[in-house]
């Protein structure tokens, strides 16, 4: 086991009508806010109104940045940090997914200090300030509610990347199941690739932590157990609450502990999939995952093998992976490229980004671009 260090500090609020203590504890930290939200969902199904109406009532200025996409762009988090700087924000708030709270916590880091946000990203410049970071989540996904990372990517440079500092954990994160109703099964799907890929990515970081390998395979459990329920019945209240809640705590740190942090080879792959074609990142995943497990099946056989045992009783890798691609198509997310539209002459354009960017994983390096690609075109 590896030694660790057990950190979280943000201050999560969970359930029904949560948000009665917002106002009170923005107003800890300012009275003037930057709210950050996506391309017009939350205003849609009302929930921009739930919470401009209470920041009106409390006497909270707000300055608003929305049309944040879900791959978060470079260009839209500048335009919002200049937005703050201008108005003098003491606080950022994200409403939406994962990609507008990483957006805000981008955003976060980069005001106090007029810091240029790629260099922040790419780790040229560390920042040592960070406006207050505030989180009302609607898509359950990627766990940045309760974390001190995100990813941006860099159209010009054609890169996406994962970055984080300890000054980027929120404040306060607002997690209420009802707010995420209105999400459509399909991005309701890829948010459950999500929550799975991270448990897995967990489960592959250096070190021998059985407790952090039996929590990985019990959230994988059940957010496949809750899978088909939250599709057939996406306005049960419990079906909601149950998978928003595996999706804080499959990257919260809990699937960590003893280990070094996961391999994250995976999103490495989707991440590069989403830069050339726009790809939904769940579904980027749930077509990466099938493909690496392949790739690495003679590599690292008993870690894959011990994974399987966890989750389906059996350690035979080639039932793991064929369970595995069933339960990501039996939720309609695609396990190879041509489910995405992503036809076979498309390969060489991805091998090369896949070489430019040099995707590996932190664990488990590979550079067999040209047969991961393949995998991720056909069965073998």
């Amino acid at each position: 086991m590896e030694n660790f260090n057990i950190y979280n500090p943000v201050s999560l609020h969970f359930g029904k009508n949560i948000l009665k203590n917002l106002a009170h504890n923005i107003k800890k930290y300012g009275n003037k806010i930057l709210l950050v939200y996506g391309k017009g969902s939350v205003i849609k199904f009302g929930y921009h109104k739930i919470v401009t109406d209470i920041l009106t009532e409390a006497g909270i200025e707000y300055i608003e940045y929305s049309g944040i996409k879900s791959n978060p762009i470079e260009k839209d988090v500048k335009k919002a940090i200049e937005l703050g700087i201008k108005n003098k924000v003491e606080l950022v708030l994200a409403l939406g997914g994962g990609s507008v709270i990483d957006s805000a916590k981008t955003i976060a880091v980069c005001i106090p200090e007029k810091l240029d946000v790629w260099d922040v990203v790419k780790l040229k410049t560390v920042p040592k300030k960070a406006l207050p970071i505030f989180a009302i989540l609607t898509l359950a996904a990627t766990g940045t509610e309760m974390n001190p990372y995100a990813v941006i990517q860099n159209q010009k440079t054609n890169e996406k990347l994962g970055f984080g500092y300890e000054i980027m954990y929120p404040k306060h994160s607002f997690l209420d199941p009802t707010f995420s109703f209105s999400v459509p099964k399909n991005y309701t799907a890829y948010g459950i690739v999500d929550i799975i890929a991270h448990a897995f990515e967990n489960y592959f970081g250096y070190g021998n932590s059985s407790l952090a390998d039996n929590f990985v395979a019990t959230i994988v459990k059940e957010t496949m157990h809750y899978a088909p329920l939250v599709l057939k019945e996406p306005f049960n209240y419990d079906y909601r609450a149950n998978i928003m809640l595996q999706s804080t705590y499959a990257l919260n740190g809990t699937t960590s502990i003893g280990k070094t942090g996961g391999d994250w080879g995976v999103h490495d792959i989707g991440h590069n999939l989403s830069l050339l074609y726009d790809m939904p990142h769940g579904a980027s995943l749930s077509i990466a995952y099938p493909a690496w497990l392949k790739l690495m099946k003679n590599k690292i056989p008993k870690r894959i093998g011990n994974l399987s045992k966890l989750i389906y009783g059996t350690e035979d890798i080639s039932d793991f992976i064929e369970k595995l691609e069933y339960f990501f198509q039996s939720i309609n997310s695609p396990v190879y490229l041509e489910e995405a539209s992503i036809i076979y002459d498309k390969k060489s354009e991805i091998v090369n980004l896949l070489k430019k960017n040099k995707a590996s994983g932190y664990n488990y390096s590979f550079d067999e671009y040209e047969e991961l690609t393949e995998l991720m075109y056909r069965k073998v």
